[in-house]
């Protein structure tokens, strides 16, 4: 029973008490005349509009750019369709609304590309003397397709006040895949007006100072580094005293990644809990995590620790060789997942031809078993240009240092997950055209190299994939003949049989990954440390 109906039998109730009835003058319905009125609630409801001066058309501003709307005066508003922020965005817009009460409002459907949004509003309202009536009407909202000031100033000139500028200054991006899944995973990119990719790290442009200043906060908080600050005056008002500026940041990580091989400075490794100056880097969050391969032992470095004395790894990931496992000795040393063990392994490019073998103790006893591949530093046949290298005792130097187990894969193709990529602008190589393709195909080769072990170790460490969100792939393609090295290249089976990769190979539980991207701001690959 609406309100109408249950006013109107409240009428007739009052007129059956009171006793003193008059009819209607339009259609002749006993009321109360005690009451002054002259006709019946229905009449009154069908001959006064209390809706008269609200208007049944209105426009709404629409920034096709940005996707947002204007609330006036001057503040643009994220809001999906038929949405709560949508509404009260165009119940503010109705003018006359403040004369009735307002009871209820609803979106009517329109279909979206229509430019029109149409609202059934409900209102009460005083009609005559003590008398409150609820009518009900439609009002349709024309969107008015424009331009909000921060887009438009994005295709001006001096679009931005201040940029951060990240650099690293080392031959592989896998420490920028790994910051970008990071920027997205706490979207800390929201407010940028673009970004560039150049040849060591990446290009943030803001248009607003503090924007920038919440970035370098955010990258504090994830990644080592040491930032600079400068400025640069765009304009001046002489009579006023006002101006205008550009701020830049720049920002420098830490040029160690997760697996180089590192050399500590002797005083350093003291401090550090006096740890072996031969050490591999393990983990690299906002502070650099070291282990030493032969004890088990670790320790943190901060980032303003490195700053004060700084220094170069001896060598990273590129320069990897693989080995054969020929027999695990493990030993009781145990720390969390890692089991210290005396491994006997033989260069994999020579296992056959000479009967070299080499002795280490290593940090990867749980994994290794006879038969199994891994990759490591051959210490003892490179050539280090390093002073912290040399100044080691040769007799404490191991002639290999294992890394990690070298898994045999499934193709690329077949993965099961994907990951979302930031929309970046690339800067052009300035060379002759021969040149210029020569190095950009380079330059891709290369990235997909990075892009492909930075999936790896996705799939090798659990805790690194908790720092990241990775999505259902519905578009895998299932390939059972072909299998990738370390570096993600297709390795073809000897003989046409089926090959699945390692039983043991690492591989992500359907658990951990989320449902099909809904922004797609994406392309199809992804960067760590």
């Amino acid at each position: 029973m609406d309100f109408n109906q249950v006013h109107y039998q409240q009428q007739q109730q009052q007129v059956q008490h009171n006793g003193s009835t008059v009819l209607c003058c339009n259609c002749g319905t006993p009321i109360d005349g005690s009451s002054g009125l002259v006709m019946c609630y229905d009449c009154i409801k069908l001959t006064v509009d209390i809706t008269e001066g609200i208007p049944r058309e209105a426009n709404i501003s629409f920034c096709r750019n940005c996707e947002r709307f204007l609330q006036p005066p001057g503040t643009w508003i994220k809001a999906e369709l038929e949405s709560r922020e949508l509404l009260a965005i165009c119940l503010r817009r109705l003018k006359g609304l403040n004369k009735v009460r307002l009871v209820d409002a609803s979106f009517i459907w329109t279909e979206p590309h229509s430019r029109r949004i149409r609202v059934k509003l409900t209102v009460q309202g005083e009609a005559m003397a003590n008398t409150i009536i609820q009518q009900t009407f439609e009002v349709e909202y024309i969107v008015i397709a424009m331009q909000c000031p921060d887009c438009a100033k994005s295709y001006t000139t001096h679009t931005w006040r201040a940029t951060v500028q990240i650099r690293q200054k080392v031959p592989h991006k896998r420490t920028f895949l790994y910051l970008e899944q990071l920027i997205l995973k706490h979207n800390a990119h929201v407010d940028t007006i673009s970004i560039t990719e150049t040849k060591d790290g990446l290009d943030f442009f803001y248009a607003q100072k503090n924007h920038a200043i919440k970035m370098i906060d955010f990258l504090n908080t994830v990644v080592p580094i040491r930032y600079k600050k400068s400025e640069e005056l765009i304009s001046q008002d002489t009579h006023t005293g006002a101006s205008i500026y550009k701020f830049s940041y720049s920002v420098e990580i830490i040029p160690i990644c997760r697996d180089d091989l590192v050399v500590l400075p002797k005083k350093l490794a003291k401090s550090m809990g006096n740890i072996s100056q031969f050490v591999l880097c393990s983990k690299v969050s906002n502070i650099v995590q070291f282990i030493d391969s032969s004890t088990l032992q670790t320790a943190d470095m901060p980032a303003d620790v490195y700053w004060r004395n700084p220094f170069n790894s001896l060598a990273d990931v590129s320069q990897l060789v693989e080995f054969i496992v020929l027999d695990v000795d493990p030993t009781a040393i145990v720390r969390g997942k890692r089991v210290l063990a005396d491994i006997t392994v033989a260069r994999a490019a020579v296992l056959g031809v000479n009967d070299q073998v080499y002795y280490v103790r290593s940090h990867l006893g749980a994994i290794c078993h006879a038969g199994d591949s891994v990759m490591g530093y051959f210490v003892g046949n490179s050539n280090y240009n390093s002073e912290l290298f040399d100044s080691l005792n040769v007799d404490y130097i191991p002639d290999v240092v294992l890394v990690k187990k070298n898994y045999r894969r499934k193709n690329k193709k077949n993965r099961k997950w994907k990951l979302k990529r930031m929309a970046r602008e690339h800067k052009d190589i300035d060379a002759s055209e021969d040149y210029s393709s020569r190095a950009q195909r380079q330059e891709m080769e290369r990235a997909e190299r990075d892009y492909e072990l930075f999936l790896q170790e996705l799939e090798e460490d659990e805790e690194l994939r908790k720092n990241i969100n990775l999505y259902k792939n519905n578009n895998a393609t299932v390939v059972t003949n072909t299998t990738v090295d370390q570096y993600g290249n297709p390795v073809a089976n000897q003989g046409g049989e089926e090959d699945d990769g390692d039983d043991d190979a690492p591989e992500i539980n359907i658990d951990e990954l989320l449902d099909e991207l809904d922004e797609m701001t994406l392309e199809d690959t992804p960067m760590e440390i």
